[in-house]
């Protein structure tokens, strides 16, 4: 896509943050309506745990081979793909007899929305400057948390007035209806040439980049990875037993249990927007690539980890206080975690895979969320320890984000491959 009018920058964004809220709205549908779906089919908390992760299983399988393609076609075609396998898959949810074909469901929505985060991604990295990339990143990643915040008074509703069934048909129809603008206003972006000083524009090649060996071979890579997960395992946490939190510990119905979750949610939305802003207008010129968000990646985790203190909370309205100030912080510190791998990254020939590393890293932890939850709830009637678990994640990820992602991604075999281009170039000319 070339960036020619901000008018079209604008609709792209817009179709960017509303992938991501659809995305995440057909995520949350199975944890608003977990009660009737258990009550339906009979199912115990650990039973749901692995039902809440099983998209997970095949999201982070799929999240490699999602990143190489979007390197390699482009962000158009593969969302295409990718948002049309995961609608399909969430309105067959609805249509579903037994526990087996609705688990199977899932794992299909898992592998359609892999393709979403590398290829927004990828666009960031090509088309923004560097200067708004923590804005940008925010803005796409804070549809993550409208979507639970929309999805929880939609499917809610839906779910308390017609069926569970009905809202995961109606959720899965959103997503192949958003199609249409994206085939209309997207376009991919040009092919990037590398064109040194010995050699002529007329012999530029693409920049092949550091390849998926390169990438994983860089330290900064897999400290921005394992930051992730550190974040994404409390998002996921949120994401799948928030709603039963409240129905099972405050005695909430349905209804009112989807409106105290849409409420941390939509605060996240609304400040991690601005967090992004701010921490852009912070960053010097220069000071991006040299990896100066990590302190801002740092606070928002520290922020996060209030949720240590909702054990201690009983009410209702400081416990909504807790979960919004840790969501903000998770929301802010996830996106701007993206940026600095765009930031840090040597050239946007990676940028699909690149991201690709990095949220599959945030899935590792985020599989273990909904499950491990599940035990511990199971085992102590209680949900104070799987809370304990998340600071305690969200603590680390805080110091792995400040000491292990100093270096550049990629930046020695590049130099080398520039190094050998020029070479040739050389003895050509010679």
């Amino acid at each position: 896509m070339k960036s020619s009018t901000s008018r079209s920058l604008v609709a792209v964004y817009l179709l960017l943050f509303t992938m991501a809220l659809i995305n995440y709205l057909d995520r949350v549908a199975l944890s608003v309506a977990a009660k009737p779906i258990a009550a339906e089919f009979q199912l115990s908390p650990v039973e749901m745990g692995y039902l809440f992760s099983s998209f997970l299983w095949t999201y982070l399988l799929c999240l490699i081979p999602a990143g190489i393609l979007a390197d390699k076609y482009g962000a158009k075609g593969v969302c295409v793909g990718g948002m049309g396998v995961w609608s399909i898959a969430t309105v067959l949810t609805g249509l579903v007899g037994s526990f087996h074909a609705l688990f199977a469901t899932r794992l299909v929505m898992g592998a359609g929305e892999a393709t979403s985060y590398p290829c927004a991604n990828k666009f960031i990295r090509e088309q923004v400057p560097t200067e708004n990339r923590g804005f940008a990143t925010t803005i796409f990643n804070s549809g993550a948390y409208a979507g639970p915040a929309v999805g929880a008074l939609f499917i809610g509703w839906l779910v308390s007035v017609v069926s569970w069934r009905v809202a995961f048909m109606l959720a899965g129809a959103i997503g192949l209806v958003w199609l249409v603008p994206w085939m209309i206003w997207f376009r991919n972006s040009a092919p990037q040439a590398t064109t040194t000083a010995s050699a002529p524009a007329m012999a530029a090649t693409p920049d092949p980049g550091v390849g998926l060996k390169g990438l994983l071979r860089s330290t900064s890579m897999w400290g921005i990875a394992v930051t992730q997960g550190c974040a994404v395992y409390t998002q996921y946490l949120f994401l799948t037993w928030l709603p039963s939190y409240l129905q099972a510990t405050k005695g909430m119905n349905i209804k009112d249990a989807a409106i105290y979750t849409a409420l941390p949610y939509a605060c996240a939305v609304l400040f991690g927007m601005l967090l992004g802003r701010i921490s852009d207008k912070l960053l010097r010129p220069g000071e991006a690539e040299t990896g100066k968000r990590r302190p801002m990646i740092g606070a928002m985790l520290l922020c996060s980890s209030v949720i240590l203190a909702a054990p201690f909370a009983n009410n209702i309205w400081v416990i909504v206080l807790l979960l919004a100030v840790s969501l903000t912080g998770i929301a802010t510190a996830i996106s701007l975690n993206m940026a600095l791998a765009n930031d840090l990254l040597d050239h946007a020939a990676d940028a699909g895979k690149a991201n690709s590393i990095a949220i599959a890293g945030g899935n590792v932890f985020g599989i273990l969320a909904p499950i491990v939850t599940g035990y511990l709830v199971a085992a102590t009637d209680s949900y104070n320890y799987a809370f304990a678990a998340a600071g305690v994640l969200l603590l680390v990820g805080a110091l792995v984000s400040q000491v292990a992602t100093r270096r550049r991604i990629g930046e020695a075999r590049c130099a080398n491959a520039r190094a050998g281009r020029e070479a040739g170039a050389r003895v050509f000319h010679g």
